[in-house]
């Protein structure tokens, strides 16, 4: 089970400054909702001082946390100084992340990195709109400078650490022989092989991590908008082996028929396209 920090769990029960900004000086927009996590970072800025901030985040715990702490981190912040945040410092403002759950750190920091490039004139909102290099992850929308920054910035050594910090290989794992060859050409060495993704799960042949994904993403592309249909949601609060906890929200929260939902959608939905031992619970 993942260990939250104090300051995780409150900016997530909690979170600071979420919302959007009309009269934005800059907006930043990674992620996609078809991939999972997305998150939309606005700016404004006066005499080179961010003034306000404010972010609207689909994602999971972490992912919210992280943005709204990366939006505390920055009212009041030089623009200079902005310039030079990394996704370790949004992570040790909330005391430390879960390994698997630092690729929401480095997504706020993106984000930021694309709401300042706007606000500058030089790249629309769009984060997909910006990228020149290769696509190595098809299910996540990952480029190859995104992973090559990630290895550079946090001293990244094994393929599982690249997918931990920026979600690449963490669906169907096509992917893994490029994140190998990346890896090793960020360190000058020869293609290292990739890890086997048939020891942990081989019935499905994947690893933890990408199964963990795997769950993430049914819920963000088929559970949630059924949901939102209707006027509700859905988080993922926590996967522990085989069993998932999720948070009802909007309409959901107080439906009669929560328990269904749980159940034939959820529950149902998971051991479709994951695992038939999988149970859901509701926090």
């Amino acid at each position: 089970m993942w260990e939250y920090t104090d300051k995780v769990k409150d900016h997530f029960l909690n979170p600071r400054n979420a919302g959007k900004l009309d009269d934005a000086d800059g907006i930043g927009e990674v992620g996609s909702l078809a991939c999972g996590d997305a998150l939309t970072l606005y700016i404004k800025v006066n005499d080179g001082i961010i003034t306000d901030a404010k972010f609207q985040t689909f994602g999971c715990a972490s992912a919210i946390a992280s943005s709204s702490a990366l939006t505390e981190m920055l009212i009041g912040m030089p623009v200079d100084k902005a310039e030079e945040l990394t996704n370790k410092d949004i992570a040790e403002f909330l005391g430390g992340l879960p390994r698997e759950k630092m690729h929401c750190s480095v997504m706020g920091q993106e984000a930021l990195d694309q709401a300042l490039k706007n606000m500058r004139g030089e790249a629309p909102p769009q984060a997909e709109h910006s990228h020149e290099g290769e696509l190595i992850c098809e299910c996540f929308g990952i480029f190859d400078e995104e992973i090559l920054r990630a290895i550079k910035e946090n001293d990244l050594k094994t393929v599982e650490d690249i997918t931990n910090f920026t979600k690449a290989g963490g669906g169907c794992g096509k992917c893994v022989d490029d994140l190998a060859r990346l890896l090793a050409e960020s360190r000058g060495e020869g293609v290292c092989e990739p890890p086997s993704t048939e020891s942990a799960f081989p019935a499905q042949g994947l690893t933890n991590i990408q199964r963990m994904h795997l769950i993430e993403s049914v819920i963000d592309e088929e559970v949630r908008p059924l949901l939102q249909a209707d006027g509700g949601d859905i988080s993922l609060i926590d996967i522990n082996k085989d069993e998932v906890v999720v948070k009802f929200m909007g309409m959901c929260s107080n439906c009669p028929s929560s328990q269904l939902t749980l159940n034939n959608l959820v529950e149902g939905k998971l051991k479709e396209k994951v695992d038939p031992s999988i149970t859901v619970q509701e926090a």
